[in-house]
């Protein structure tokens, strides 16, 4: 017979009561399959683990050597059992978040970090900024848990959204430009103006939607300079480099020498999603992907 963790539990319970009877009861057992099994392991042991006594038992010292080892192997068990059920219900481990440039100053991105850091403390929260295409491709080579980008129309492969909401998106204008002083504009009036753009490869979703707002509107985008991240665009506007586009939380940047201003009538708007990877069930994950938005 092999020493098993009931033989161990057995032990323990009889060693704190100092009496099979009361340690059969606690344990929910007769008093003959206790003493049966407490035979049994001093077999296996090799040695009397217990002085019978008309009031009970008391430990030998072979059995008080064994108590300390049983009690750590039991309390070991008992911290690894613990750990796997927190682990299962996504209580611990790491998540690899993920965000673009622009969704960063969406305040959604940062009050469901938030909100899942105050839920599940114990879980480790990594960050990473990227465009699009890298996110994506970091969700399938599993670097990163789940990410928030600007999606496109269409789907992704492999890719599982969870739209969040819409965001309108406003003009920005070099502070001495001659429509900054206007509370709303339509977005014609920037027909024949320099366009500050990010390129399309960093911002697929956004390029696309300044560009088909501004057909709409009759007229094709002059791109006059590329930036290299959204958050550039706003400083090269105020080198009067041209006008742009932007979502409106970009308006959170205070800097010197550009305007916002609204758009009057059909103004594009910038999308927001939470993606994962298709078929991703643990926990962790979908804890994050059940929090409220706001």
């Amino acid at each position: 017979m092999a020493i098993e963790l009931r033989h161990l539990r057995y032990f323990l319970a009889v060693a704190q009561e100092a009496n099979v009877t009361r340690a059969a009861a606690r344990l929910g057992i007769s008093q003959p399959p206790l003493s049966q099994q407490i035979k049994e392991l001093e077999r296996e042991v090799g040695a009397s683990l217990f002085h019978r006594t008309p009031q009970g038992v008391v430990l030998t010292e072979a059995g008080a050597a064994f108590l300390t080892e049983a009690q750590q192997i039991v309390g070991s068990t008992e911290r690894a059992r613990v750990a796997a059920l927190r682990a299962a219900h996504g209580e611990t481990g790491q998540l690899r978040v993920g965000f673009t440039g622009s969704a960063a100053f969406n305040p959604v991105v940062a009050t469901m970090i938030r909100n899942f850091r105050r839920a599940w403390p114990s879980v480790r929260v990594t960050l990473e900024e990227a465009n699009t295409t890298r996110l994506v491709e970091g969700l399938a080579h599993q670097a990163l848990d789940l990410v928030f980008l600007r999606p496109g129309v269409g789907g992704m492969p492999g890719i599982r959204l969870q739209r969040l909401a819409d965001e309108a998106m406003k003009v920005v204008l070099p502070a001495s430009h001659p429509l900054a002083k206007r509370k709303r504009l339509r977005l014609s009036a920037l027909a024949g103006e320099p366009f500050v753009l990010f390129p399309r490869a960093v911002g697929l979703s956004l390029y696309d939607s300044v560009f088909t707002a501004c057909r709409d509107a009759g007229f094709e985008p002059q791109l006059s300079q590329e930036a290299p991240q959204i958050s550039s665009v706003v400083n090269l506007v105020a080198a009067e480099l041209g006008v742009s586009i932007v979502p409106a939380s970009i308006a959170q940047m205070a800097v010197r020498g550009v305007r916002y201003v609204d758009i009057e009538g059909d103004a594009p708007v910038a999308r927001l999603a939470l993606a994962i990877r298709e078929g991703d069930a643990r926990m962790m994950v979908r804890n994050f992907m059940a929090l409220e938005p706001l």
